[in-house]
């Protein structure tokens, strides 16, 4: 399995809401992401896409994850991985590429509950920052952090 990183394109926007789609209605199966689409679409078009490096992981030409950092502020806002590739290294690889591509320090907010998620990033060298709110849903999260050695 090869997998390569490459920048977002705009024919891809398709794909890739679907990816985030998928993959947290499979994380989080008592969350209707289906009625979420429209509300991701024009976050996606209007947050992120303007102000976000997007990069993408393909295997085979195939979108298998995705992950968007603000490289101003060092906001990454999102890493998803399909959910058959989960464990397979395709979140660290992108989350190399948010590092490189925030070399001064990278911050985000995870759900509390998403404790697949906060061993990942403990695991590469984020720490703890504090507790938060997601300021859209509400649910508690956590702030993590990871500065450079």
């Amino acid at each position: 399995m090869i997998v390569t990183l490459r920048a977002y394109l705009p024919a891809d926007e398709t794909e890739a809401i679907e990816l985030w789609r998928r993959t947290w209605a499979e994380h989080y199966p008592h969350i209707d992401f289906d009625a979420r689409v429209p509300w991701w679409r024009e976050r996606w078009r209007n947050e992120l896409v303007p102000h976000a490096k997007i990069v993408l992981a393909n295997i085979d030409s195939v979108l298998v994850g995705f992950m968007t950092v603000d490289q101003k502020t060092g906001y990454l806002d999102q890493i998803v991985v399909a959910p058959e590739h989960w464990g397979s290294g395709i979140a660290a690889a992108l989350l190399n590429e948010a590092k490189r591509l925030s070399p001064g320090g990278l911050t985000l907010l995870v759900n509390k509950d998403n404790d697949r998620a906060i061993a990942f990033y403990r695991k590469h060298d984020f720490m703890d920052d504090g507790e938060d709110r997601n300021p859209v849903s509400g649910i508690p999260v956590n702030r993590m952090r990871w500065r450079p050695r």
